[in-house]
């Protein structure tokens, strides 16, 4: 129970984080991060770290990769970005979300040492570079015995390459964030390189060719060892189960079959042999040495939840909630539906941000859904619904295209028009476009 006013001033907090710099307000730099944590001791040098970057998959990937490591009896701190529904799903221990109360005596802990870094600098720090503070700092005074730390954005200037880590993982790499990033594969894989550091081992998803080559490369000018999916690693077989699939993965040290995981789609099988090699390669970088225990990474994977991802909140008809938010993502989701779902009737409800690839977004969507539902989430990055249905006209025909001014309304009118038939067997509606559309139906359909 929180004591009284606990709640009041974790919301202050909050408040004050949310206040700061946004995290699509970028300063491409890690020197403000790293002052900090010196004037701290430098809490992150306190445990082992596996690092990930890439363009999707990043915080499922982190999942597996925490579920496996706890299912070792490893103290496990998790850090990921952005959150659906509270900021203190971005720091986990021990598969929790950490407390209220432990997120503000972290706040009130290291922010002394941010004044002091602010005022010495003509930028101060901003949101993420705060949280990325605070959750190094905390996992230290847990402890935790290894940290699973997701980049925020890009690589090498990203906040939390402070950190030296064991393992770095590179997910899926494509063209997502050229506000900030470049715009070639070879460019972006340049800059997620930057997290594979000397002596560490690279656990690579498969990779375009040319991401491949400049993370090889990179790798090879670091000394760190390699291991590649569909090389060293991989998925050897799947197939689609009630609730998820059946996977057999081909391990660096070891083979693990007929795993349950609770995921959909092809690319989710994908992230956990990444997630599985990852492990191996924390916990085993001898040549030789075995792999891990198959029941330990059976009973893990059956665990696993990724909220937001094919997440199913609702039968009747079915409502699934999903985080896609560039245009690999969304192909990755609509072929995991095609395969987990026999849906004969299902409406698309999209609110997407202004800055994305709008088009290429909604593209994958049009053979998919019956219908399509725009609306505007809660950020202020929200393409307006009436330039959202200009854009999707073409694509969809403007017989296809709803319009709703607010996501409340939006999903009343989805599941109505997924409803219209008078069946809700075989119907559903898809949220969609971002991860702030996934997490604010979220809060809306569970109540929240």
């Amino acid at each position: 129970m929180s004591k009284p006013g606990a709640h009041e001033r974790y919301q202050q907090v909050m408040a004050e984080i949310t206040a700061r710099r946004v995290e699509t307000d970028i300063d491409p730099t890690i020197e403000r991060v790293r002052e900090v944590l010196d004037l701290l001791g430098d809490p992150q040098r306190n445990y082992r770290i596996i690092h990930i970057t890439g363009t999707n998959g990043k915080t499922s990937t982190a999942r597996i990769a925490d579920a496996l490591l706890r299912e070792r009896r490893l103290r496990v701190g998790r850090y990921t970005s952005p959150h659906l529904r509270t900021m203190r799903e971005r720091i986990v221990v021990d598969g929790e979300p950490v407390s209220e109360e432990a997120f503000v005596a972290a706040y009130d802990d290291v922010l002394p040492y941010v004044q002091m870094v602010d005022q010495g600098s003509d930028v101060p720090l901003s949101f993420f570079e705060v949280l990325t503070v605070m959750a190094y700092a905390l996992f230290a005074d847990a402890p935790v015995d290894v940290a699973v730390i997701e980049v925020g954005m890009g690589g090498t200037w990203d906040a939390t390459n402070v950190a030296d880590a064991d393992v770095a993982v590179v997910t899926p790499i494509g063209i997502d964030h050229t506000d900030f990033l470049p715009d070639t594969v070879e460019g972006i894989a340049e800059e997620k390189s930057g997290i594979i550091k000397p002596g560490s081992i690279a656990v690579l998803a498969q990779q375009p060719l040319a991401a491949a080559e400049v993370l090889v490369r990179r790798a090879a000018e670091t000394g760190a060892t390699v291991a590649r999916e569909g090389l060293e690693f991989g998925v050897a077989h799947r197939e689609v189960a009630l609730g998820g699939q059946l996977v057999t993965v081909k391990g660096l040290r070891g083979g693990y079959e007929n795993l349950f995981l609770p995921l959909y789609g092809e690319h989710q099988a994908g992230n956990a042999a990444v997630a599985i090699a990852a492990v191996e390669a924390f916990a085993a970088p001898a040549e030789g040495d075995d792999g891990l225990d198959p029941e330990l990474v059976g009973e893990a994977l059956a665990q696993v939840g990724s909220p937001g991802r094919l997440e199913v909140v609702r039968r009747g008809p079915t409502v699934i909630l999903d985080a896609a938010h560039n245009p690999a993502g969304m192909a990755a989701s609509v072929a995991a539906v095609e395969e987990s779902f026999d849906f004969t009737r299902l409406v698309a409800l999209v609110a997407i941000m202004a800055d994305k690839d709008v088009e290429g977004i909604l593209e994958p969507l049009e053979p998919l859904v019956t219908e399509i539902v725009v609306t505007r989430n809660s950020s202020p990055r929200s393409l307006p619904p009436e330039e959202l249905a200009r854009i999707a006209e073409p694509i969809f025909g403007a017989e296809r295209v709803r319009t709703a001014p607010r996501l409340d309304d939006a999903i009343e009118l989805a599941i109505g028009r997924a409803e219209e038939t008078g069946e809700t067997s075989g119907t559903g509606v898809l949220i969609t476009g971002s991860v702030v559309t996934a997490g604010d139906a979220g809060l809306l359909l569970k109540g929240e």
